[in-house]
């Protein structure tokens, strides 16, 4: 497998996932690791939930403990830690706050994703997402605005990818239709371009309408990444100001998974929302 090929987020937490497993199989805590290793409970938690970089030390320590004695199940772990170190595609943007988002939804086959306030990353135009990333960081640098407009750009290759597309279900509420991001001009080419995207066969989109009321949504927005491989769990991602959040507990996942069945059936149907979204559009346009 080429380096360009390897994504180093999905490689820590398969690696993550079988230390823990190589752990739980053993009858030990993390705990009980962290007191061998002289390490704390953190680091043994954060390397098994694929959020902290696993070097191949790390794993050499583990498996003894886990007492390891297979050489090709050790030099399978210690390959995966080696591609785990290696630099993603938005590595080249220097420091990136989510990165760990990007090397999951690099590698999901579907996304299912509720927005409240304003049209999905995966779907802005430009000028909207350089909007939408001054409206949230008032102090921060044009330059560093351009960057993370340039990144969310970059994301978008994945619902273009001519082979194998990401499949993308968006729910949004219809203030987002409605709010002026980036001016009048701004706001009209946003909703002609997702009146365009809306019509590709592997991406759906769906106004959940004021008429509706109140609905699971208003708890927050957050999205469903799925993934080809069955090893590799379902997650949720909450997005947060200074932190985000993954679950992937099995019970977590089915809560918000049911949430996002309701939010389909109240939302209006996909071509109901297109003819809500074009009225809209030549409001703006008018």
């Amino acid at each position: 497998m080429s380096s360009a090929s390897i994504n180093p987020t999905i490689r820590r937490r398969r690696l993550g996932a079988k230390l823990r497993e190589l752990r739980e199989e053993l009858g030990i805590t993390a705990e009980d690791v962290a007191q061998r290793l002289l390490v704390s409970q953190s680091k043994i938690s954060r390397l098994e939930n694929g959020r902290r970089s696993i070097s191949q030390r790390d794993v050499r320590d583990l498996c003894r403990v886990y007492e390891v004695t297979d050489e090709k199940l050790l030099d399978a772990l210690m390959a995966m830690a080696r591609e785990s170190r290696q630099r993603g595609w938005w590595h080249a943007f220097g420091d990136v706050p989510y990165s760990v988002y990007i090397g999951l939804e690099a590698d999901a086959v579907s996304m299912h994703t509720y927005e409240s306030l304003f049209v999905p990353g995966m779907l802005q135009t430009r000028e909207y997402a350089y909007a939408v990333v001054a409206g949230i960081q008032p102090e921060a640098l044009p330059a560093q605005n351009e960057k993370r407009t340039d990144i969310r750009m970059k994301r978008q290759e994945i619902i273009r990818d001519q082979e194998k597309p990401l499949r993308l279900w968006a729910v949004l509420d219809e203030a987002v239709l409605h709010r002026e991001v980036g001016g009048v001009q701004t706001m009209r080419e946003q909703l002609e371009y997702l009146l365009e995207v809306s019509s590709w066969p592997h991406v759906t989109v769906q106004v959940l309408p004021y008429s509706v009321g109140a609905h699971p949504g208003m708890s927050g927005t957050f999205a469903i990444l799925e993934f080809e491989d069955p090893d590799d769990a379902t997650v949720v991602y909450l997005e947060g100001v200074t932190s985000d959040l993954y679950l992937e507990k099995e019970q977590d996942v089915r809560t918000y998974s049911t949430m996002y069945e309701h939010l389909r059936a109240q939302a209006l149907h996909p071509d109901q929302t297109r003819e809500l979204i074009d009225r809209i559009a030549k409001g703006f346009a008018g």
